[in-house]
């Protein structure tokens, strides 16, 4: 049956998905998934900036007469990471139930709800403490959306280009952090909005500040999005499945070490995203961290975007090896600079250690995300021998989406623990060193993991 066919009769439901027939990839299914990818990709990316803006509006908060105590101020930034990484674990599922095309325009338009209600609260100091809250609870809609567009778009793809579009899905997607990190500070300094709601709030120092803009400048970009998603994605038939079908994946021992490796490179990207201005901030105060920040995120998600290709070339097994390697001695470099940070150019020395941190962590995101469908081909096979050809294809896929989505819902909880672990280590030892240290050793142990599993001679899936 001829997809464009399929396409016509049934809307946007593509019953005959083939992406592993290389005629009817190159005729048709080439062109149908790349529509997808780049629909996905600005909804992901608006979905990341919504998830992290509340980092900016938190710390905005006391100039601008919001009386919370520092304590309340902590939990407001945390709570996006802490909701975020918790509703990916129920949005791992949603597309296979849903379909890819719904979900993705209903959760898409959910970010509107975060972005108007933190226009509105902003401009009242009388705004209850628990509206922000719920706001930063709501804001946790963009880190969920993650697990999601993930699954959705590895359904589209053949094995041999599944890692460079995940790459390019996740990583621009991830150029979300880094957009809003560069954006916020120069809508909110301007009074872009305030035709339609709002005046400006003075800041303690006499500055003049449209907090709200910090909200309302996603929202005409979210409704495009939105748009487009119902308009111009589809869903693929062979891709529904239950919960029950789904949950097979808490049984794969893979799924489990794949979560490791995984929290590894994405939970070290946004953990380090939502933590790199403070920790600059506290360890070299004389630098105005905010002129800098968004280079860690920008940084991490060009190279995810832009090395998904190594992956399929090379083996994603053999590239999340050297690249947790490579992350341990990226650590090290910022012991070693912060234990000189009072001599010149220090600061620089920790900064480049910190770039090379998060480029790793780009292709490590890459590398691990591509190694999931070919392990998942491999332990199928094993597991499932009575499947026919086909239907063993369509189980390793189905299998591959979810456990893409739930590592990725696992991962997520590194950005609330990585700043929590600065706190910690700071408030217990005056500096943020033991923290650092116990991510040094955790990639240790993912190199050993990588190794034992997945590199090594003789090793049980050799990926």
């Amino acid at each position: 049956m001829a997809i464009s066919s399929t396409h016509q009769d049934q809307g946007h439901t593509l019953n005959d998905w083939r992406p592993e027939d290389k005629q009817f990839w190159e005729e048709r299914g080439r062109q149908i998934a790349t529509r997808n990818l780049w629909i996905s990709i600005p909804a992901l990316l608006l979905a990341f900036s919504v998830w992290m803006v509340w980092s900016v509006v938190v710390a905005k908060l006391p100039a601008i007469g919001f009386a919370y105590t520092t304590d309340q101020l902590f939990w407001l930034a945390a709570l996006p990471g802490f909701s975020g990484a918790t509703l990916r674990i129920f949005y791992s599922f949603m597309v296979p139930i849903f379909g890819g095309r719904l979900w993705t325009t209903l959760s898409t338009a959910s970010l509107l709800l975060p972005a108007i209600g933190i226009g509105f609260a902003v401009q009242d100091p009388e705004t209850p403490y628990s509206i922000f809250l719920i706001l930063a609870l709501l804001c946790g809609f963009g880190g969920g959306n993650f697990a999601s567009s993930m699954a959705n778009i590895s359904f589209f793809y053949p094995k041999k280009e599944k890692g460079n579009a995940l790459a390019l899905n996740a990583g621009l997607g991830n150029l979300g952090v880094s957009v809003m990190q560069f954006l916020v500070p120069l809508v909110i300094s301007t009074a872009t909005f305030t035709v339609f709601v709002g005046d400006a709030q003075v800041a303690r120092d006499g500055t003049p500040l449209w907090l709200q803009n910090a909200g309302f400048v996603w929202v005409p970009f979210l409704v495009i999005s939105t748009l487009a998603s119902w308009f111009g994605m589809n869903d693929i038939a062979d891709a529904k499945a239950s919960f029950k079908e789904q949950s097979i994946i808490f049984k794969r021992a893979h799924n489990w070490i794949m979560c490791i490796l995984y929290t590894g490179t994405f939970g070290s990207f946004i953990g380090y995203s939502a933590g790199f201005p403070l920790l600059m901030k506290t360890q070299f105060p004389e630098v105005n961290a905010l002129s800098y920040a968004f280079l860690g995120p920008l940084v991490g998600a060009l190279s995810r975007a832009g090395t998904g290709w190594i992956s399929d070339k090379f083996g994603g097994g053999r590239v999340t090896f050297w690249t947790f390697v490579g992350m341990t001695f990226a650590v090290a470099g910022v012991l070693y600079f912060l234990a000189i940070k009072d001599q010149s150019g220090a600061f620089w020395g920790f900064f480049a250690a910190f770039m090379a941190l998060f480029f790793l962590t780009g292709v490590g995101n890459a590398s691990t995300f591509q190694m999931i469908p070919t392990i998942m081909r491999k332990e199928v096979a094993r597991l499932m021998p009575e499947l026919d050809q086909t239907a063993e294809l369509k189980q390793a896929e189905r299998e591959s989406a979810a456990i893409i989505a739930f590592t990725s819902a696992i991962a997520a909880y590194g950005a609330f623990f990585i700043p929590k672990a600065y706190g910690t280590s700071i408030s217990m030892t005056g500096g943020p060193e033991a923290a650092l240290w116990c991510f040094g050793a955790f990639y240790v142990l993912c190199v050993l993991i990588t190794h034992v599993f997945y590199t090594r001679k003789g090793a049980s899936v050799p990926c």
